[in-house]
């Protein structure tokens, strides 16, 4: 694995920290929100609409 440099680093520590912000307050303001996980869209929060199931699945 190739050394990220200090520049890299501090663009990547950013972009988590936006993300982490952004997720935070969609849970706040009890919005769901899709993310990317094990290779697949998941639809994460109470309000998820019921036509998508938890593992981002169309349900029909």
């Amino acid at each position: 694995m190739s050394k990220i440099s200090p520049e890299a680093q501090k663009t990547l520590a950013a972009l988590r920290k936006a993300v982490a912000d952004a997720l935070e307050r969609k849970r706040r303001l009890g919005h769901y929100a899709v993310i990317w996980r094990d290779g697949r869209p998941m639809v994460i929060g109470d309000d998820a609409p019921s036509d998508i199931a938890q593992n981002g699945d169309v349900i029909e």
